[in-house]
């Protein structure tokens, strides 16, 4: 028994489909469907400068996004509507409210006028430029310990204080420099005490410390960025870093104190190669100083 087969339908009938419902200037009506999966499909239909009939399909998908708000925000978007918009469910309706971006509000203590603007760089420049050095003994533009005078007017530079009282008291014997330079106060004739203290816990010296030797330092690093660097492992008792004396550029080097060696030995091991303003850091243990004969 022969059956019979629908004729199979063509593309063209289904784009005569879409043009039932047609407006007033012969475009379709745009069509507004939603899936499954909650993705929006419109189909609008308009005529380009060519005079051409265009199809355009815009595919939107809403998600719900919740985010914390203050309490009065929250309550007022469920107020019940009123007017035009009476009856519509609480919220704003995306076809007649435009919802913008969230705008902060930074509430100041003073006035915007008496704030003090902030400097620029040019401004920074010129106060770095009117800062001048003055030397202490004759007031140069040059640093003290370079002052070509500080010999012959050295000695003038107390004279203006006031005259103590005579206390009964004889007066220290007069030091024994030679050309204004400086003498320690344990060589000072009239010294008895001998040396100074030591700034270390008893019956400790300074070599007596675990002490890390870092190479490869840029010119700029100071001892706090050091310090810095190295306290995250432990407790850094001292920094040193080599510098020029003349022009005070650090010479590349530096020494790194720990009172415990399980720290600096942790510190070598993490801070040896890193990577440190621009410079590969090496780290090593320094090796003690050699004996100085007594002088």
């Amino acid at each position: 028994m022969a059956t019979e087969t629908a004729p199979k339908q063509s593309w063209a009938d289904d784009v005569d489909g879409e043009f039932d419902d047609i407006e007033e200037n012969g475009l379709p009506k745009p069509v507004e469907t939603v899936d499954e999966n909650g993705v929006r499909t419109v189909v609008e239909y308009f005529i380009n400068e060519q005079g051409k009939k265009v199809k355009v399909t815009r595919k939107t998908k809403r998600v719900l996004q919740k985010m914390v708000v203050n309490h009065s925000v929250a309550e007022r978007k469920q107020w019940v509507k009123f007017g035009a918009e009476r009856g519509s469910k609480p919220g704003p309706d995306s076809a007649t409210t435009a919802v913008g971006e969230a705008v902060t509000l930074k509430l100041t203590a003073g006035n915007k006028s008496t704030e003090p603007e902030p400097e620029s760089v040019e401004q920074q420049l010129k106060a770095k430029a009117a800062s001048k050095i003055t030397c202490r003994i004759c007031q140069g533009e040059h640093y003290t310990a370079k002052c070509p005078y500080k010999d012959s007017l050295g000695n003038l530079a107390g004279t203006d204080s006031p005259a103590e009282p005579d206390l009964g008291v004889e007066p220290a014997a007069p030091s024994s420099s030679i050309g204004g330079k400086y003498v320690p106060p344990s060589m000072r004739s009239g010294a008895g005490r001998g040396a100074g203290e030591s700034m270390f816990r008893s019956g400790q010296n300074r070599d007596d410390l675990p002490t890390l030797r870092v190479t490869n330092v840029s010119e700029d690093t100071s001892d706090n960025d050091l310090r810095d660097l190295f306290s995250r492992f432990g407790r850094v008792a001292r920094v040193y870093i080599g510098r020029d004396r003349e022009t005070g550029v650090g010479k590349g080097y530096a020494f790194v104190s720990f009172e415990e060696r399980a720290v600096a030995e942790r510190a070598m091991q993490k801070v040896h190669g890193m990577g440190y303003d621009n410079l590969i850091l090496s780290v090593q243990w320094s090796q003690p100083r050699e004996a100085r004969p007594p002088q």
